[in-house]
């Protein structure tokens, strides 16, 4: 598995909310939903994306990758007043009064706005919830995340499946929008200039790339330094300096902490047992990991697990 591909585990659609936004100017949405990630895709118009620095224009053709859980504003105009609309954590859709808008700019399956043949489409999907291996890929990322032209085929076909309403149509929606979020973030990544975390850009090395690969892989393989410098071809010492000079923290506490987010993401499942997910993530049995965990993450993996339900 690449570290790509790892850290993408979590950020899956499941019964995401997308919308098609219409509009005519002037308008501006103030989003307080607080999600932890959200795609937007401009299809035809400009928008004004609003967070804590500079406003950001957006034309035909790119998408935005906006990390919650801090409030933005799109808008037609980089000079907001108050918003005409604020989208709430629920996401209902009101009047700064709190009035309700969801009725009066319903437009039709999936799409809301003020004018059915506004100038301005945007396609939003909100990703409701993400799991904690993804923390890292969202930690790494800015507010927004803007990829210039990105639009293609895949975006098309999200467009397009998002008017119709069919026998499994949310299962298509949700793998649509990963495959959007994914070629996105992928192309931001190997963009000039991209602020990339030290983890992405570790997986050129050849030695600390090939460590990471191999824990991502085999989480339950009983690594150590050693066995993990033997791997890679080099000398112990040469191994764990080199791993932390790429990846910016020590190898065994990167195979901690990815142990213990996999196993979070394994624990929201009700039916698995402690002593599977000990075994799963690499632990001899359930009271070692339970004692990792709670070290960890300072919660027990039975509360965790309570939190989650």
């Amino acid at each position: 598995m690449d570290l790509m591909s790892g850290v993408l585990r979590g950020p899956r659609a499941e019964e995401a909310f997308l919308l098609r936004i219409v509009m005519s100017a002037p308008w501006s949405i103030d989003i307080r939903d607080e999600a932890p990630l959200t795609v937007a895709a401009i299809m035809r118009g400009e928008a004004y994306l609003h967070g804590s620095g500079e406003p950001e224009l957006l034309v035909p053709g790119d998408i935005a990758l906006i990390r919650g859980p801090d409030h933005y504003t799109m808008a037609d105009t980089p000079n907001i007043g108050a918003p005409q609309v604020i989208i709430r954590p629920d996401q209902s859709c009101t009047t700064a009064d709190g009035v309700s808008l969801q009725e009066p700019m319903s437009l039709g399956i999936r799409t809301w706005g003020n004018d059915g043949d506004g100038d301005t489409e945007i396609l939003v999907g909100t990703y409701p919830r993400t799991g904690e291996v993804s923390a890292r890929l969202l930690n790494a990322l800015p507010q927004f995340v803007i990829a210039r032209g990105g639009t293609g085929p895949v975006v098309d076909l999200l467009s397009a499946e998002m008017r119709r309403d069919a026998p499994g149509q949310d299962a298509m929606l949700d793998r649509l929008l990963d495959l959007v979020l994914i070629s996105t973030l992928r192309d931001w990544f190997d963009s000039a200039g991209a602020a990339t975390p030290a983890w992405y850009r570790a997986e050129a090395d050849p030695v600390a790339g090939r460590a990471l690969r191999l824990m991502h892989n085999n989480p339950e393989f009983p690594w150590t330094v050693a066995g993990l410098a033997a791997e890679c071809g080099v000398s112990r010492a040469a191994f764990a300096r080199r791993f932390a000079e790429h990846v910016g923290e020590p190898p065994m506490t990167y195979l901690t902490n990815w142990r213990l987010a996999l196993a979070a993401d394994l624990l929201a499942d009700p039916g698995v047992t402690l002593e599977s997910v000990a075994r799963a993530v690499g632990y001899s049995d359930a009271f070692a990991f339970s004692s990792a965990f709670k070290r960890v993450r300072g919660v027990s993996p039975t509360r965790h697990r309570a939190l989650l339900a």
